[in-house]
């Protein structure tokens, strides 16, 4: 059964174990921040795709190393007496704006799947679903790339970026909604792009952490329909 949680909804409840929900982004205010996530890295907003409202992460202003407005405090709220060793973590990855999903605590396996529109961008128009985001910052990551044309899992530790499975020749266009999904099936994680899979990776380690929306230096993107089904 899917569940539409409003973002009004979405303020007060968050989505129950074992079930699916989609965050969307209607009657929201645009300019503000979604009130279902919180930016750590970088510049978020919700925003619009002509009349429809959307939750952009906006790079057309983009600065190397900025965290996003209130960073401290929302890290508090995730990690309380953590918070500074989450920040601090964080802080080796600002190249990469992240903004963390406040309704899910720990996603463990199961899917999630978003849309997106890249919109503009000169080094990158990036778009990635983060998910076992750990307390010293560290997480892992299913991205795809406008200007690249592939579909990459990499794993975000100790400060570095590094490829597990590299998919290329994968069409994302800019200026058209995509729907990228990420399936953590028994010791497996799967990356699909519109339908396809690109990524099959085995996987041994557990995934048990927060999750959010990713991207890179100047991408302007819009995101949709956030949707998590946990196992």
């Amino acid at each position: 059964m899917t569940i539409l949680v409003t973002a009004a909804a979405l303020a007060a409840t968050a989505l129950p174990a074992s079930a699916k929900g989609q965050i969307g982004f209607a009657g929201e205010r645009p300019g503000a921040e979604a009130r279902s996530f919180s930016a750590l890295v970088g510049s978020w907003h919700v925003d619009r795709d002509g009349t429809r409202a959307v939750y952009a992460v906006d790079g057309r202003s983009w600065e190397q190393g900025v965290l996003a407005p209130a960073a401290p405090v929302k890290a508090k709220a995730f990690y309380g007496s953590g918070a500074p060793q989450f920040l601090a973590g964080l802080e080796r990855y600002r190249y990469f704006p992240l903004s963390i999903c406040n309704e899910v605590r720990n996603f463990r396996g199961g899917s999630i799947e978003v849309a997106f529109k890249g919109v503009s961008g000169t080094i990158d128009q990036a778009a990635g679903i983060a998910f076992d985001i750990k307390p010293n910052g560290d997480y892992l990551l299913l991205r795809a790339n406008a200007l690249e044309d592939n579909l990459v899992l990499f794993r975000m530790e100790q400060g570095r970026r590094t490829t597990v499975q590299w998919a290329g020749k994968v069409p994302v266009p800019s200026g058209r909604w995509h729907d990228l999904r990420l399936v953590v099936e028994g010791k497996r994680i799967l990356g699909y792009l519109n339908g396809v899979k690109y990524v099959d990776q085995p996987w041994s380690e557990p995934v048990d952490g927060r999750i959010g929306l990713w991207s890179k230096a100047d991408s302007y993107v819009f995101f949709d329909r956030f949707t998590v089904t946990e196992r």
